[in-house]
């Protein structure tokens, strides 16, 4: 008998067994193999089935672990808690942070409030000396000081080589709106007895993106120039939560499902108590009169940051109106991502960051401070 190829007996084999199954038992099997279907109802609601959602291709390697390890942290309730205004799963970012990063940090009193003033040790360049950032840290106005302070001021002073004071501002449950915005035009207007507005920038991440925002209306019905630019970071300029986000971006960036208030403002966090949502000191968002008088605005956020939709739509609103804003969304990562700075994108942000401030604050630089 002749020698025959295998697979090609194998191959002969299949084709006949496929020309044994009749029609219909094809369609019935190709049914079967067909995705879930997707309900859309008379409203627009979209039921969508439960399905697996893989890590982004696009996401470095670096970025995959440590997305990995934040859906696990987030479920772990023991490892979310804070420790001296900590929290536990930010202590090796930090750490890592005072390793990489050499910064003098002084804690003084400005206007009368508490602030940490950061400044490089290799020192600040003759650009950057009439320059100062305002750091507003993160940590749903209950706390993260100086957790979130520390991880949003650091690499900014140190690659940045600007002097960045971070801002302990009055927080919940022991404080309401307006105390924040209060403390920090205290700041703000203590800062601007030795700074030009233009030269002074403020951002912060989270609350403190939000309280940014807030900062700046504040500023507008106080008499108080507008400073040079801002940053929003993992925020918006009318709360955290909205739009399709709440719905995708919250469960695969903090693996929990999480919704927004029934008023559509804010979310209800015990600071906002007794306000209105509506109020544009609140949800500056609301008052295209207020966001018309916006600064130069960088916008950051990610594609499982639960901010996103509202990030995207406050993006919209400043555009519409004329200010100069700048969107970055980072693919594949979620709520504060950048504090992690051995990961490539949060390197890349940080860099975005220094970047954008180098160019809007006081005279636009020729060159940006970039980390290798």
């Amino acid at each position: 008998m002749p020698f025959m190829n295998t697979r090609l007996v194998f191959v002969v084999l299949c084709l006949s067994s496929l020309a044994l199954l009749s029609p219909t038992m094809l369609a019935q099997d190709a049914r079967s193999s067909s995705p879930p279907k997707v309900v859309v109802q008379p409203d627009g609601t979209v039921e969508v089935p439960a399905q697996e959602v893989p890590m982004s291709a696009f996401l470095s390697p670096e970025a995959k672990a440590y997305v990995t390890q934040h859906l696990k942290d987030m479920q772990d309730p023991e490892i979310v808690k804070q420790d001296a205004g900590v929290p536990r799963f930010m202590k090796p970012y930090l750490a890592r942070d005072y390793e990489l990063f050499p910064v003098e940090k002084k804690d003084q009193k400005i206007g009368g409030v508490d602030t940490y003033v950061y400044t490089p040790k290799a020192g600040v360049p003759a650009r950057n000396k009439e320059r100062v950032l305002i750091n507003l840290h993160g940590g749903g106005f209950s706390g993260c000081w100086p957790g979130c302070s520390e991880l949003e001021s650091i690499p900014v002073a140190a690659l940045g080589k600007i002097q960045v004071v971070s801002v302990d501002y009055r927080e919940g449950p022991d404080y309401k709106f307006p105390a924040a915005s209060v403390d920090v035009a205290s700041v703000y207007r203590e800062l601007l007895k030795s700074h030009r507005p233009q030269d002074i920038g403020i951002y912060g991440c989270s609350a403190g993106g939000m309280q940014t925002a807030m900062s700046v209306a504040w500023f507008q019905t106080h008499s108080l120039s507008a400073p040079g630019a801002i940053g929003i970071f993992c925020a918006s300029a009318g709360g955290a939560f909205g739009g399709d986000a709440q719905y995708t971006a919250g469960p695969l960036g903090e693996a929990r499902v999480m919704l927004p208030g029934r008023s559509g403002g804010p979310p209800p966090l015990g600071y906002f108590s007794g306000t209105d949502p509506k109020d544009p000191l609140v949800s500056p968002i609301n008052s295209p009169n207020v966001l018309a008088k916006f600064p130069p605005t960088l916008i950051i956020t990610g594609t499982r940051g639960f901010e996103l939709s509202s990030a995207l739509y406050t993006h919209e609103q400043l555009v519409k109106l004329g200010v100069d804003a700048e969107l970055h969304v980072w693919e594949g990562l979620f709520h504060g991502f950048f504090y992690n700075m051995d990961v490539p994108e949060s390197k890349d942000a940080v860099n975005v960051i220094i970047r954008f401030f180098d160019q809007h604050l006081g005279n636009a630089a020729e060159s940006s401070h970039a980390l290798n």
